[in-house]
């Protein structure tokens, strides 16, 4: 749900305290910090670009030889944990760690992580894995709140500077999946994951090497915990890690519980969490009046915006699949890796987006939250209508990549109509205080809808491709046609 499905914590809103100066408009340390996004996001990417083919590559090849199901279902819920460990990372950053030290640690995680999925041996993708999205969580948060505070005071600097962040993790998406997919597909499954721990390793690097530049920013928590109260908190942080890893991670790795199982449990928990933290939100800040009514509307939205994100999480899962081994690849006598269809999508979007900003502008508040939230829904249900299409020509051999192409040419349009839109309506009716957490809940339901859609994969055991794609396409193209023929209804409950 970077966006390009990012995961939540990394928005704009938790500065920290101080704010590094410098004149001439400069940003010191801001061309540093972009790097090190870059490289994050090269790990990131690079990874998701091949994971699903290693799952169900067969073991002769170096894969897990795992069923198209269940691969599907372990990526779902790796990417919806990413999501989700925004907010305890984003909580440690803040209260207990620094963002300067979380980020320092999380990159280590992450390091460690794509570290240990390169060794090829058993039991060691679970464990793995939990160490990128325990990284990622410390990461993302921090990174956002290094990036606000190097850019200044001033609303548009700091949006200037996060557009500029947006930009360049399409560039990271653009680039990776290339570099590691060549590796992992035509040298070894785990060179590949070698490359994104190589690119983790130097961006860490780079960071330490410039923690100068920033001055103060991120040295200390912006609202610290106490010492003993922290010290406490940590424990039982450990502690309750160490009981889900006992628990549910050790003994799936180990083939004594079903996979199934705790991918069902994170499911329920993941569909669960945003429902209950916007419910202990309004506890906590009942809201009155007007802002009760726009809470409804955003809680309208975000539950819909999670069938966006059930279509658009499948593209490093299904239509990775789908290009591996339903489309011709052959371009001039060169097979094209499967993974590199995942450089398309921010292709796309680099170069669309630009055309979408002059819309925006001409069309004025016509085209306001609750219209971009149906377009995106309708591009993303026509896509997977397009797929049933080309998954019933593909019965009879491989179709041709131009089906793939248009799919990404309208999940490129839908992202860019919802993702900003959708975190610009969470930071407008947050109540006092409550931004970075409403930020968070519009990441929430991104999870949602990749977990959703990481289940509804199983389907397939009893459906046929072209039924599956059908069945979703139909089901988010409805979702959207609702939002559209409800939008005065939620004008009116978003109306300040």
């Amino acid at each position: 749900m970077d966006t390009s499905l990012t995961p939540p914590g990394a928005s704009p809103a938790a500065a920290p305290a101080t704010v590094v100066r410098a004149g001439n408009g400069r940003r010191p340390g801001f061309g540093t910090l972009l790097a090190v996004d870059l490289w994050e996001r090269f790990s990131f990417f690079g990874m998701a670009a091949i994971l699903v083919l290693y799952l169900t590559a067969a073991e002769e090849r170096g894969g897990m030889g795992m069923a198209p199901q269940s691969a599907t279902a372990v990526f779902a819920a790796y990417m919806s944990l990413c999501f989700l460990a925004g907010l305890p990372g984003g909580w440690l950053a803040d209260r207990v760690l620094g963002a300067r030290r979380a980020v320092l640690l999380g990159g280590t995680l992450i390091t460690c992580g794509h570290a240990v999925l390169a060794v090829p041996a058993p039991g060691t993708l679970y464990a793995g894995l939990l160490l990128v999205v325990a990284g990622t969580g410390l990461v993302k948060p921090a990174m956002a709140a290094m990036v606000a505070g190097v850019s200044g005071d001033g609303e548009g600097r700091r949006e200037a500077a996060f557009a500029l962040f947006y930009m360049c993790i399409q560039v990271s998406a653009l680039v990776a999946p290339v570099v590691t997919g060549l590796l992992a597909e035509r040298v070894a499954w785990h060179l590949g994951f070698a490359a994104a721990a190589f690119g983790m390793t130097a961006g860490l690097l780079q960071f330490a090497l410039g923690l100068r530049r920033y001055g103060e920013v991120g040295t200390r928590p912006t609202r610290p915990v106490p010492g003993p109260e922290a010290a406490a908190l940590l424990r039982r942080a450990a502690g309750a890690t160490a009981a889900v890893g006992a628990l549910l991670v050790v003994p799936a790795a180990c083939g004594l519980l079903p996979l199934t199982a705790v991918l069902a449990v994170l499911g329920l928990t993941t569909v669960a969490l945003p429902f209950w933290y916007l419910r202990s939100l309004r506890r906590s800040h009942p809201p009155e009046g007007r802002r009760a009514h726009r809470l409804t509307g955003f809680t309208a939205l975000m539950a819909a915006s999670a069938a966006f994100w059930m279509i658009f999480a499948q593209s490093g899962s299904v239509l990775s699949l789908f290009a591996e081994r339903h489309t011709d690849r052959d371009l001039l006598g060169f097979e094209v890796p499967a993974s590199w269809f995942q450089s398309v999508h921010p292709l796309f979007v680099l170069l669309v987006a630009p055309l979408f900003a002059r819309l925006w502008l001409r069309a004025g508040p016509r085209v306001d939250v609750p219209v971009k939230f149906a377009g995106a829904l309708i591009a993303a249900g026509l896509s997977f209508l397009l797929m049933a299409v080309a998954a019933r020509l593909a019965e009879h051999g491989p179709v041709g990549p131009h089906w793939l192409l248009v799919v990404y040419l309208l999940y490129s349009c839908g992202e860019i109509a919802l993702a900003p839109a959708g975190l610009a309506l969470a930071a407008t009716v947050a109540p006092p205080g409550s931004t970075s957490r409403l930020l968070a809940v519009n990441g929430m339901f991104g999870a949602v809808g990749v977990v959703v859609g990481g289940q509804l994969f199983r389907l397939t055991a009893v459906l046929s491709p072209t039924a599956y794609f059908l069945l979703l396409g139909s089901l988010v193209l409805t979702t959207g046609t609702a939002v559209a023929c409800g939008t005065p209804r939620l004008r009116r409950l978003l109306a300040p």
